[in-house]
């Protein structure tokens, strides 16, 4: 191939990337008015339009419909799904597995803890009842136990990993951790109360529905914080897709990636378990998606399209979660399994081998 065919093809390869890009964009915004639109009640896109332009609507209910609740579920879908995904992302290639998921390290399974430990505590004023009597302040009693069970998780993972250089022992310790935080859990459970159980139960399904404006302008800065963490390991990332050696041989700290990259993680899927529950699937199932629709293993260009393919898989996921046109609302921790297990199935068919991307 001679010197101006090959950049004619990088010209090519560049254009589809970018009208990629822009095409997930355009689904994102999309996806996130019909998300408005959408459900027990439906609302005209012309007037979500004027409620978001800061118009209002020709009915005081829409109004307050959208920004009381579908606002704030939306763009709590947009956060959830992108950090979700950054996290899977980021965890495929530390490992070089395709099966890695942003709660691979126990990071969920210690915010499940932490909420265990105040949901299935005896006694009723650890109750969800009394819980939600506290209004808002309930609400953050749930984020902190959950943010402290994952923070005391993160550091047991980042001492451990500090003495271990090997990404796949790091791995089975993780997974390892995680067993046995939820074996605590079933403990606990064991020997709860049922309505406590029950309450907890509900807890795993997962909701986008319990986040306030507030609560979601906290959210913001965290994943904010951890996607622009990851963003700056696009380099390193690259080299440790790799391989430890390769990406030493370009003069990479591998141990200080490792750390940064167990941080990034531990703030995206920790913050998210912490305020909408455990959510799964979806940090294993975009990252495929991705690399898959874009055909590159460039993570500066695989960090930001993730952060919008996550966003728009939620969305939809949110959306046939809303049941539109029914009272009823579906786990969305149930309808991403059920989306992403069909998305992987095909991008392996497509691929045939998964693991080609990881060697």
């Amino acid at each position: 191939m001679s010197e101006s065919q090959a950049d004619n093809k990088l010209e090519r390869t560049s254009m589809s990337i970018r009208w990629y890009f822009i095409a997930l964009l355009a689904g994102t915004v999309l996806l996130f008015v019909v998300n408005l639109a959408l459900g027990s009640v439906d609302i005209p896109i012309g007037e979500i339009v004027s409620i978001l332009l800061g118009d209002g609507s020709t009915h005081e209910a829409w109004t307050k419909i959208v920004t009381n609740i579908r606002l704030p579920r939306a763009f709590t879908a947009i956060l959830a799904g992108s950090a979700l995904s950054i996290g899977g992302l980021q965890m495929q290639t530390l490992f070089r597995n395709p099966l890695a998921g942003p709660s691979v390290l126990g990071i969920t399974a210690g915010a499940s803890l932490g909420v265990a430990v105040v949901m299935l505590t005896t006694g009723t004023i650890t109750s969800i009842f009394a819980i939600q009597q506290l209004s808002s302040f309930g609400s953050w009693i749930i984020v902190i136990a959950a943010s402290i069970g994952s923070f005391l998780v993160l550091l047991l993972i980042l001492a451990i990993s500090v003495r271990i250089r090997d990404n796949v022992t790091l791995l089975i310790i993780g997974l390892m951790i995680a067993n046995i935080t939820i074996a605590l859990v079933s403990i606990w459970q064991y020997f709860s109360k049922p309505e406590q159980i029950q309450d907890y139960l509900i807890w795993t399904f997962g909701s986008l529905g319990g986040v306030t404006m507030n609560q979601i302008s906290i959210l913001v800065i965290i994943i904010l914080i951890g996607s622009g963490i990851a963003f700056l390991l696009s380099k390193p990332l690259n080299g440790l897709l790799l391989g430890e050696n390769y990406a030493r041989s370009m003069g990479f700290s591998v141990q200080k990636a490792r750390i940064w990259v167990i941080i990034s993680t531990s703030l995206l899927a920790g913050s998210i378990t912490a305020f909408c529950g455990p959510i799964g699937f979806v940090g294993v199932a975009v990252p495929h998606l991705t690399r898959s629709l874009l055909g590159t293993n460039d993570h500066r260009i695989l960090i930001p399209s993730t952060f919008l393919m996550g966003a728009l898989l939620m969305l939809g996921c949110d959306i046939i979660a809303q049941v539109p046109g029914s009272t009823t609302t579906l786990p969305i921790s149930a309808v991403t399994s059920l989306v992403g297990s069909p998305v992987v199935v095909w991008v392996i068919v497509q691929r045939k081998n998964l693991q080609a991307s990881f060697s």
